[in-house]
């Protein structure tokens, strides 16, 4: 396979995305420049537009501090700004989590959450609602001095006493041991100043939607659950970088089996072990195919540490891979082997999250064109029966065209019946509808949440404490599993409504929508194993458990709140669409009635020849017929690049 920059991965990814959003954008113009789009049509093609539109591609860097992982972003991401852009530096140089994304909407920016509002029980999603809680400030792009001065910031560090970070979250080392922060002669200790950093920085990468998660080390990770929680996996690329002139340390294997690695063994899809730091081990004294042999060696031994395949492990060194770069040195760059990642990158994780968003709007698209495809047959059948029906008139006396008359109209009163048949039911649906939405309620959960907090706060002991968050996590799994009969329940009753439809009247047989609560689910029970991950690592003192209850408040509670506000929405499409597709039906049935009962109508006040309604049937036919090649033409173009696949997108599809 032929080796491409990462950068022509996203070129290639943008340009599909860019595509499906400009053939979704001109099949909404077409629609209803012919009239066949309706509300709920027109909100579903721009639903999946804004997904498009807003979607971004997160990459995660993990590793322990001295890992090279700040000059690792800049080589892969930067190499080609002839600059470092993050401080890159001998100890540690980013002391909080920290997103580098592109809003172009605001000027360049650093802007830094303090520390201490981890005390203050609000997540960090939460927090990037308040500009005013944030330290901002400017990011001089245009000098590479002043930039590197102004990211210094994300370094800076504070001392405090053991029950201040103690308080915030912090694990102290004990008796003079390395698990946790070192305390000082004088009883203090360093923390981070900043809780969180977001950087806004115009890069071609960045306006493409890519976002860059850098993390700190295992101290952070240990302190700041929201990004093990919710953050690490969200993120739909991992990078965890280990340094070859470490090893694969104690803490390593605890950070990539903690919250990384897959607990059967195996490497998940998107996560990728760089081994960096390889020119430590060139050496003049030995031939290449000595130090290439030493390189497999350490790759072997990261395997194996880690139990994952050695074609996952990729040995770099990111400091000679953005050297190359900067000075365009070919033989620099390829000893550097960082082209290898950074095809490891395009190859698969630019392919997993195209499947991602694939499935993302795949629903609501196949949807969409079963419900377009029947109205445009319906169309086309309605003018074939009228011209059929008229045909039949040719010769006919008056007492059969009024006959024929008579029919339609019966035609249009039964039809007038089974609409109100349907209104009725509508009163049954709202009925159906109330319950979900019971199950659903944002208030509900809320007063869960805040019994939940009140028995943790008087729970004496660690099993109680366990205890009332396992019940928190039932509760929420069993309301959604209430969900899912509900929207069953609701899904029937539509089932009966459209097939007594489709029996009477010779509509189009397509089926309601359903309403899936697995996504939802699966969160839910990830957070839970997450969550009791996290817990069980800890030894849960007194004042352990108070902090254990803030971060559960901070990180789990708000992520399932938020889970429960995403399924309320979704449901909340759902049933608005359900109805739309028979609805569309409905409508054009009754314009061909009208259109029926009009014509004859007319022959039989002889405002019309037979001769002339046929000859204008014909040319509504060829009229029907063009659009309904131009319907087809515009949807074989989205569905062609909504179902494209490149080799590595099979290959991620398989994975």
């Amino acid at each position: 396979m032929s080796s491409q920059g990462i950068e022509q991965h996203f070129e290639n990814y943008r340009q599909w995305r860019t595509g499906l959003f400009e053939g979704i954008g001109d099949l909404r113009d077409w629609l209803k420049h012919e009239n066949l789009s309706d509300a709920q049509l027109e909100q579903r093609l721009e639903a999946v537009q804004t997904t498009l539109r807003d979607d971004k591609l997160y990459i995660a860097f993990v590793a322990e501090f001295s890992r090279g992982k700040s000059e690792l972003i800049n080589a892969l991401f930067f190499g080609g700004m002839g600059q470092r852009i993050l401080p890159s530096s001998a100890g540690r140089t980013t002391m909080c989590p920290t997103e580098l994304m592109y809003d172009a909407s605001a000027k360049p920016y650093l802007k830094l959450l303090p520390i201490e509002t981890r005390n203050s029980g609000t997540s960090i999603s939460e927090y990037k609602g308040f500009d005013e809680e944030w330290t901002s400030v400017k990011l001089p792009v245009e000098s590479p001095d002043k930039m590197v001065a102004a990211l210094k910031h994300l370094a800076e560090v504070k001392t405090v006493t053991v029950k201040q970070a103690a308080s915030l979250g912090f694990k102290i080392a004990e008796d003079g041991g390395t698990d946790g922060i070192e305390v000082s002669e004088d009883g203090t200790v360093e923390i981070p100043k900043w809780r969180h950093a977001l950087i806004n920085f115009p890069h071609p990468l960045l306006e493409q939607g890519l976002v860059i998660l850098d993390t700190p080390g295992l101290n952070a990770l240990g302190a700041e659950p929201e990004l093990t929680i919710s953050m690490l996996p969200g993120a739909h690329g991992i990078l965890f970088i280990l340094a070859a002139d470490a090893g694969v340390t104690k803490s390593d294997i605890e950070v990539w089996h903690d919250h990384i690695g897959s607990k059967k063994g195996g490497s998940s899809r998107g996560r990728l072990v760089v081994l960096n730091k390889i020119d430590g081990l060139w050496d003049e004294l030995r031939d290449s195919a000595e130090v290439e042999k030493e390189i497999a060696r350490q790759v072997r031994d990261t395997a194996r540490h880690l139990n994952i395949p050695e074609d996952n492990i990729f040995p770099v060194s990111a400091q000679k891979g953005l050297a190359a770069k900067i000075k365009k040195d070919k033989n620099l760059l390829a000893r550097s082997r960082i082209t290898e990642l950074e095809d490891a990158l395009g190859h698969q994780i630019v392919p997993a999250k195209r499947e991602i968003v694939r499935d993302n709007i795949n629903d609501d698209m196949s949807e969409f064109i079963t419900s377009i495809r029947a109205v445009m047959a319906q169309r086309t059948r309605g003018v074939q029966e009228h011209m059929d029906e008229l045909s039949g008139l040719s010769g006919k006396n008056r007492d059969v065209v009024e006959h024929m008359m008579k029919k339609v109209r019966e035609d249009k009163d039964v039809f007038e019946k089974s609409l109100q048949r349907f209104q009725a039911t509508r009163s049954i649906f709202s009925q159906q509808t109330n319950v979900l939405y019971s199950h659903l309620n944002l208030k509900k959960l809320d007063q869960l949440i805040a019994e939940t907090k009140r028995n943790m706060e008087i729970s004496m002991t660690t099993s109680g404490l366990k205890g009332h968050m396992h019940d928190f996590f039932k509760t929420a799994i069993s309301t959604m599993e209430e969900v899912a009969k509900q929207a069953q329940e609701i899904k029937s009753l539509m089932e009966g409504v459209y097939q007594k439809f489709q029996e009477e009247h010779g509509l189009s047989n397509i089926k309601p929508s359903g309403f899936s609560v697995m996504r939802y689910m699966r969160e839910l029970k990830r957070l839970e194993s997450k969550h009791d991950q996290f817990v069980n690592s800890l030894s849960l003192m007194m004042m352990e458990q108070k902090v254990v209850s803030k971060n559960f408040y901070e990180t789990v509670v708000s992520k399932i709140r938020a889970i429960f506000k995403m399924a309320n929405r979704d449901a909340d499409n759902w049933l608005k669409n359900i109805m739309s597709p028979m609805e569309a039906q409905v409508r054009e049935h009754q314009v061909q009635l009208r259109r029926r009962l009009e014509s004859i109508k007319r022959i039989h006040q002889a405002t019309d020849t037979l001769e002339d309604r046929m000859q204008e049937l014909e040319t509504n036919r060829t009229a029907v017929r063009k659009q309904e090649l131009a319907l087809e033409a515009r949807l074989g173009k989205i569905l062609d690049l909504l179902y494209y696949e490149t080799a590595e997108t099979r290959q991620a599809r398989k994975k």
